[in-house]
């Protein structure tokens, strides 16, 4: 019941020129339905991994059992709050989603799609006019995408490259660099609450100041728990997904062409490529000795739910390994299942779409640039560092 199976240690997690995580995973199909990793998160602690989309759902909705709240960022300050609403367990979960729910909502979605087209042609207008060549990571997916969540904490992309540096460091960095990043984020944020305070705008941080749960005002630590989420979430996912949907589109022209001459295949193709390389393990803590498909969980053990695992399970979706971007019935677990499922996903899906509908038809052919090779990287947010595309 134990395998050395990590997904920041095992074959292909390491940065690789050319690598690929998200098949390198896909061996744990090959055993048990779960397992014992000793060594299975950043500081080097072990976790139960759950290898079955199915069981993985069942987990994330037994709340009772399983809690979402572990500190991850409070615990890089040797501190113990919780990034709301994620951290947080039913029934308080409850109380901050319905309260943040309307801000990221389909409908506010909608309301904010011209913005997010706008800077998805700014970007990409900008890059395609200086060259015939870029690296995508860092002339398109983290300008675009981090720019959009910077609009909505209220904060503009002028010092946008030190945003993305920080979230690296604290999501990619070593312990030093992770600890200063988590302080510097944390100082930023409380200085953003408390000039909204004094300078209300129409943005995420001025509603959370403003904002009442029970009758009453949101205490600092919650307001910090909420600013921080945001930040983070918004710095390294979205941007992390474009740029492996641009690395498959280059390295299969076909499939790029499809999509250029037929958009409407653009959204369902999305999907298949967010199954396909999804990006986040989530972990959750036994509140109690339980016994999980034979597994002897004790109370406070980790369990990983990784929706890489999930999404390339063979139970769950026919020849998982093949991506298929007309795919029918594509019930991946990109975005998380249950009760915590992700509450910027809507907005994410947008962002993707359009930032792939910008790209194809602003971009003739385009291929991975001859001589370089992007290298990708596995852990709790698998990723990718370069992506240099050529289409001259």
């Amino acid at each position: 019941m134990v395998n050395d199976f990590s997904l920041f240690t095992s074959p292909g997690m390491e940065r690789t020129p050319n690598g690929d995580p998200h098949a390198a995973v896909a061996c744990v199909h090959d055993g048990p339905p779960i397992f014992y990793s000793p060594c299975n998160t950043r500081d080097g602690r072990g976790t139960w991994v759950i290898t079955r989309a199915q069981d993985q759902r069942r987990l994330l909705q037994d709340t009772e059992t399983f809690s979402s709240h572990r500190s991850l960022f409070a615990s890089a300050l040797g501190e113990n709050w919780p990034l709301i609403p994620l951290e947080l367990d039913p029934p308080a979960h409850g109380v901050f989603r319905s309260l943040l729910n309307p801000l990221l909502s389909p409908k506010r979605v909608t309301e904010l799609e011209p913005a997010i087209r706008n800077r998805a042609i700014a970007v990409i207008s900008k890059t395609s006019a200086s060259s015939t060549s870029c690296d995508v990571m860092k002339d398109f997916a983290f300008p675009f995408a981090v720019s959009i969540f910077l609009r909505l904490l209220g904060i503009s992309d002028e010092r946008l490259d030190t945003f993305v540096d920080w979230g690296k460091h604290l999501l990619h960095g070593d312990g030093i660099k992770r600890t200063a990043a988590a302080r510097t984020i944390l100082a930023f944020i409380d200085e953003l609450a408390a000039l909204r305070r004094n300078e209300p705008a129409d943005d995420f941080m001025t509603f959370v100041v403003q904002a009442n749960v029970d009758g009453r005002a949101l205490r600092d630590e919650e307001i910090r728990g909420m600013g921080v989420l945001l930040f983070v979430a918004g710095l390294d996912t979205v941007a992390t997904a474009i740029g492996f949907d641009l690395a498959y589109l280059a390295r299969n022209p076909k499939e790029q062409e499809l999509l250029r001459s037929e958009p409407d295949r653009i959204v369902p193709a999305a999907e298949e490529l967010l199954r396909a390389y999804s990006t986040v393990q989530m972990i959750r803590v036994a509140t109690k000795d339980v016994n999980f498909e034979g597994a002897p969980i004790r109370k406070g053990d980790y369990v990983s739910c990784a929706t890489m695992i999930a999404n390339r399970d063979p139970a769950e979706f026919k020849c998982p390994n093949t991506i298929d971007l007309a795919r029918e019935d594509n019930r991946h677990t990109a975005f998380a299942y249950g009760p915590h499922r992700c509450l910027g996903s809507h907005l994410a899906r947008r962002e993707i779409v359009i930032g792939l509908e910008e790209w194809l038809s602003r971009i003739p052919d385009f291929r991975i640039k001859e001589g370089t090779a992007p290298i990708t990287f596995g852990g709790h947010v698998f990723g990718m560092e370069n992506l240099i595309l050529d289409w001259s």
